[in-house]
């Protein structure tokens, strides 16, 4: 354990020397792997910068599990295991935003720049240490406190708690709708933060499912108040507590993070599908830019097949405000 400290230690050292891109970077990172809301918290970002009226908006990701190799532009055509879903996720919801992965950032950020990047934000960079971000976000799960975990490969933690003095500014994610000033105070005294570190809280808001299969998708579906549930995230409990609202999950599959799904999975939910006919079958936007890979998908699974929309939100206004002001100085 001594040894691990030292060597994440050394690491937040070599990071704080790194050198920056020639255009403003916006790094969303976090200390715990998966179940922050990486994805969610990027595409808010970008939502906040059309809205400001900046261009040349950019995202470089790592592409995580894609089998594709170097530096990749993402297309809204291109398949999930070309691009990795969550790139593949911005792209579609973000067509005029230039999508690309790399696992070298600093060539990433190099050859976006070439293309015309204006901005660039960088999907899960915190801990890479060849690079430095203009503006360095680290997102806490609320429902997992740093506090209450441990380091790989004992708990979820990817790195020392106490490099999250490194942020810019820290958000806890997947909060209450409705936070007390108390909360809020509590939350800033247990991660332990500096008295000029910005600290926000958000909370996720679902939308309405939409088809995975659009010419496809049967619409009496959208009626259905059962539903067979499957994805493959890291935390799929705020999915479940939103559907449980407003459905009757009659089951639920649960794969690992970022799954492949297999021929032999599409036959599992398939078999689900058939035990419960008038059941809707819903999953997350990750999940189904995987599914779209398989081939030979059943009918009867692309007519029921919808994805659940998600966003995450600011929870105060002033949050809100004041987070947009800084991405201004950008």
């Amino acid at each position: 354990m001594l040894i691990q400290r030292l060597i994440l230690s050394r690491a937040a050292k070599a990071w704080r020397k790194a050198p920056g891109a020639e255009v403003p970077t916006i790094c969303v990172g976090n200390i715990t792997v998966g179940g922050t809301g990486k994805t969610p918290h990027t595409e808010m970002i970008l939502r906040m910068l059309q809205e400001a009226g900046r261009g040349g908006l950019a995202v470089l990701s790592r592409g995580y599990k894609r089998k594709s190799k170097g530096f990749q532009t993402v297309q809204a055509d291109s398949t999930a295991a070309f691009a990795g879903d969550e790139p593949l996720q911005i792209k579609r919801k973000f067509p005029d935003v230039t999508v690309a992965v790399d696992r070298n950032r600093v060539e990433g950020c190099q050859k976006l720049v070439s293309d015309g990047a204006g901005i660039i934000v960088l999907d899960d960079a915190f801990q890479y240490k060849k690079l430095h971000a203009s503006l360095n976000i680290v997102l806490v799960n609320s429902l997992r406190p740093l506090d209450k975990d441990r380091l790989l490969p004992f708990g979820r933690l990817r790195d020392l708690p106490s490099r999250i003095k490194d942020a810019d500014m820290v958000i806890v994610t997947k909060c209450p709708h409705e936070m007390e000033a108390e909360e809020r105070e509590e939350w800033r005294s247990r991660l332990k933060l500096r008295d000029d570190q910005p600290l926000y809280f958000t909370t996720v808001e679902y939308d309405v499912p939409v088809p995975v299969w659009p010419d496809e998708a049967d619409p009496r579906y959208n009626y259905s108040k059962t539903v067979i549930l499957f994805s493959g995230i890291a935390d799929d409990r705020g999915l479940r507590a939103h559907l449980s609202d407003t459905y009757k999950i009659v089951e639920a599959v649960k794969f690992p993070d970022h799954h492949a799904f297999s021929r032999g999975d599409i036959r599992q939910i398939d078999v689900a599908v058939r035990e419960h006919p008038t059941a809707a079958l819903l999953t997350t936007e990750k999940d189904a830019a995987r599914v779209l890979d398989c081939k030979d998908v059943p009918v009867e699974i692309r007519q029921r097949l919808f994805a659940v929309p998600v966003r995450a939100t600011f929870v105060e206004e002033a949050d809100r405000e004041a987070f947009a002001q800084r991405l201004a100085t950008l």
